[in-house]
């Protein structure tokens, strides 16, 4: 019963969230300030992960995929997909999850419980759409673009590992990264990408706004964001997937 609680809780805050706001001028301002607190101080840990992951990707499949019927040029091929379709958008945003959505969550919660949500709506102010509405469009903007740069990255980490250890000749890992190329599987990553987005600012909006108590439940609400956000992460995955490629 806790659970349909929590559910018909976060739609009515998102209704509330959704309201049109009153001064779109201070939103403008405030999505901007956002995108470079979710968004870009987040570039330096995707980029790490993303070009030693892509390399770690090559190597194993390089290794596993030694067989005389099967291509040289299907390293590249299956490092290619592995990070476009599934690596870059689900995997990135899992991370996200963790260093975005506690940071959402124990912001929020930190306004609550030292009442300045309270003297928001005092004055007037929609205190849900004003917090938490900024922080969705921003990741919305901004998580796609990291996710761009991470795929860029993963298939340059590849590319780096293939010269350094030569595990495969350059020229056929630049082959089968090009091999058969389909602008729809980039589409389909900024799609799951966006939505992901969308799931990490609002639930860990949720908890933050609802927390009550003080700075342990401030703690243990950017927890439940982390992992609820994650937990609903990999289920639209696996909805988003069978909507889009099957």
């Amino acid at each position: 019963m806790k659970l349909f609680t929590h559910i018909g809780n976060y739609l009515l805050l998102l209704a509330k969230i959704l309201q049109r706001p009153q001064n779109a001028t201070i939103y403008r301002q405030k999505i901007i300030i956002e995108m470079d607190n979710l968004g870009l101080e987040s570039l330096g840990i995707v980029a790490i992960i993303s070009v030693f992951m892509g390399a770690v990707v090559t190597i194993q499949t390089a290794f596993n995929t030694d067989h005389p019927l099967l291509p040289i040029y299907a390293v590249g091929f299956a490092t290619r997909q592995s990070i476009i379709l599934e690596f870059s958008p689900t995997i990135v945003s899992l991370i996200l999850a963790g260093k975005v959505g506690s940071r959402i969550a124990s912001e929020i919660g930190t306004m609550r419980v030292t009442e300045q949500i309270d003297a928001l709506e005092i004055m007037g102010i929609n205190s849900a759409g004003y917090l938490i509405l900024p922080k969705i469009i921003a990741s919305m903007i901004i998580n796609p673009m990291l996710i761009v740069i991470s795929i860029f990255l993963g298939v340059l980490g590849g590319w780096m590992a293939s010269a350094i250890t030569n595990v495969i000749p350059l020229s056929h890992y630049n082959y089968g990264i090009l091999f058969e190329f389909a602008p729809y599987d980039v589409f389909y990553a900024l799609v799951k990408t966006v939505v992901f987005a969308f799931l990490i600012a609002s639930i860990s909006g949720y908890f933050g706004y609802y927390t009550r108590g003080g700075a342990l439940e401030v703690g243990h609400a950017s927890t439940k964001a982390v992992v609820f956000s994650s937990i609903y992460i990999i289920i639209f995955n696996l909805i988003l997937t069978q909507l889009l490629l099957v």
